[in-house]
């Protein structure tokens, strides 16, 4: 018994595959293009262990093509190219008879060996199917991203884990020997941090000794918690200490902000995830309050993209100190979240007809535009007039922080809007 649980119940169909109905189920996307035999090129993005690979798989299997399949941490342009020839002399010259390349995570092929593949997928000699734990949008170069339709797989539910955890008792040929009780599941389901593969890896670990067991949360805590200390970039300490890392930045405290990036920089965390995140907060934590710390955040991003691994860790210190100890604020942030909220509850409400385009004599005549006052008109390039629509004018939104430069905005927009907004 070499192979691992995982392995051993891997789906071999769609309809073995647990969740994901929107692409997988009866009227999935998916199962429709599988039926009709056309597979586009397409990005699967969702979290780890949600079976990505697995699904790539079935699609080739459904649709009885040729299989390739690259890892992005071991293959370089090379290899990309000699199983992009293997791939074209056991294909077909239409879209539905191409083989397809799969390649795990993605985001991690440089942009040259991204571009590597841009020929293939044009001339239709594969079809690619890339799978990803990031935002494609951030790590796919535009070129190849406008070729592939992009699928989001959700994180499994507390309840596909657990029918994952029968399945493997009732249809693996070694833990359907045993005699195995499920009495608690919580810690089990919380240690594997929603990655099916490392679940079913710990499963295997906890039931493994003995014909019979009862699984409860003190066993799963007392076996498993000891052992889960280091980072792991791909489970649950990745989303906990990027967590700390933000929170430290938003209390205001560098020294405890350094500390989670060296844990972070030390457990091979991706430094453009890092700094994407800075980029963030900068707008969300900080805004107006310092809009100097969204400049440097950027930069941030684009120096890492360029300089990338150890060098970005003193990039990287160094946004996160300047961030730390920038002065706070989160008004835009609210800002848009109250407007949205607003939207929602009002609807589509009209423009007010001042406010309208008005490129036609037709519209003139509709009085589209009529008695706009335009700003550099007049004394210090404003004028109080209407720009909501008539069911909220006078509404609310920004609230300036508490800090000297929005302090300064609190003052400016009192002195302009004297009794419409409430300053």
């Amino acid at each position: 018994m070499n192979e691992p649980l995982a392995e051993r119940i891997r789906p071999k169909t769609l309809e073995d595959y647990i969740s994901q109905q929107h692409l997988v189920g009866k009227n999935g996307v998916l199962t429709n293009l599988i039926q009709q035999g056309i597979i586009p090129s397409l990005i699967l993005w969702g979290p780890p262990g949600i079976g990505k690979t697995t699904l790539a798989n079935i699609i080739a299997t459904a649709s009885n093509r040729p299989f390739y399949t690259l890892s992005a941490i071991s293959s370089g342009v090379k290899d990309v190219r000699d199983v992009i020839e293997k791939a074209k002399k056991s294909g077909g010259l239409f879209t539905a008879k191409n083989p397809i390349l799969f390649i795990d995570e993605i985001h991690r092929f440089s942009k040259s060996q991204q571009d590597s593949l841009l020929g293939a997928v044009e001339k239709g000699w594969v079809t690619l199917i890339g799978a990803t734990t990031e935002n494609p949008s951030f790590e796919v170069i535009p070129a190849l991203l406008s070729r592939c339709q992009v699928y989001i797989l959700n994180s499994f539910d507390k309840n596909d884990l657990i029918a994952l955890l029968h399945r493997a008792m009732e249809e693996d040929e070694f833990l359907s020997a045993k005699k195995i009780t499920l009495t608690e599941t919580d810690a089990l389901l919380q240690v594997s941090g929603g990655d099916a593969r490392k679940l079913l890896n710990i499963f295997e670990l906890l039931v493994s000794a003995d014909d019979e067991i009862e699984i409860t949360n003190d066993l799963v805590l007392e076996k498993i918690q000891k052992n889960t200390v280091r980072y792991d970039k791909t489970g649950e300490q990745h989303y906990d200490i990027i967590s700390a890392f933000i929170k430290s930045i938003r209390g205001s405290d560098p020294n405890a902000a350094v500390y989670w990036l060296a844990r972070m920089i030390e457990g091979g965390e991706d430094v453009k995830f890092i700094a994407r995140r800075l980029l963030i907060l900068a707008s969300e934590d900080i805004g107006n309050a310092n809009p100097t710390a969204l400049i440097l955040a950027n930069n941030t991003f684009q120096a890492v993209s360029v300089i990338g691994h150890p060098e970005s860790r003193i990039i990287l210190s160094q946004c996160a100190i300047y961030l730390a100890n920038s002065a706070k604020s989160n008004a835009s942030y609210m800002a848009i979240n109250d407007a949205q909220n607003l939207v929602q509850k009002t609807g589509d409400l009209s423009v007010p007809l001042h406010l309208r385009n008005a490129p036609t004599k037709l519209m003139k005549d509709l009085d589209y535009g009529k008695n706009y006052q335009y700003s550099h008109n007049y004394s210090d390039n404003f004028v109080n007039q209407e720009f909501l629509p008539d069911e909220i004018s006078g509404t609310k939104i920004y609230e300036p922080g508490a800090n000297s430069r929005e302090n300064q905005f609190r003052e400016i927009l009192k002195n302009r809007w004297k009794n419409r907004y409430d300053y």
